[in-house]
């Protein structure tokens, strides 16, 4: 894919807003491997080569297991995960595909069971940021290399 157009030069308040979003979920108080691993499963999803590219690289930069890296997008099959992290990526996966999965009942009680109604809009915000971000660095072009990686 060719570059478009540099998003931040063409529209900064837009930029400027997203970054917030992006502070609140860096600051929330989240545990920071959880984060990562929803940023990094979310751009798998959605196929977004700079965030698979940029949160890939920032687990491993802070010390995440290779292979856990490596098995995320087959996290339901092996056991690299825990009970916690996979009840987040679970919400993560149905609010990516909101429209096709809803949020079901179950799904709210497996998050819940581990972390309180504040961290559950918390993990909300961090996988609506990330799709953001996808959503912007897909349809602008964006590809691993670009000077505008986030």
């Amino acid at each position: 894919m060719e570059l478009r157009m540099i998003h931040y030069e063409v529209n900064p308040a837009a930029y400027e807003a997203l970054m917030g979003l992006e502070s609140f979920a860096m600051k929330c108080g989240l545990d920071a491997s959880i984060i990562e691993l929803i940023k990094l499963r979310v751009s798998q999803m959605n196929g977004s080569s700079v965030g698979i590219n940029v949160n890939g690289r920032t687990l491993h930069d802070k010390g995440d297991n290779f292979e856990r890296i490596l098995l995320l997008d087959v996290w339901r099959d092996v056991p690299n995960y825990s009970s916690k992290e996979k009840a987040a990526l679970e919400l993560a996966e149905h609010i990516t595909r909101v429209s096709e999965l809803g949020v079901p009942d179950h799904v709210y009680e497996q998050v819940r069971a581990h972390f309180n109604e504040q961290q559950y809009i918390d993990l909300v915000m961090v996988i609506n940021v990330i799709n953001c971000w996808n959503r912007l660095e897909i349809a602008t072009g964006m590809t691993p290399g670009c000077s505008m990686e986030r």
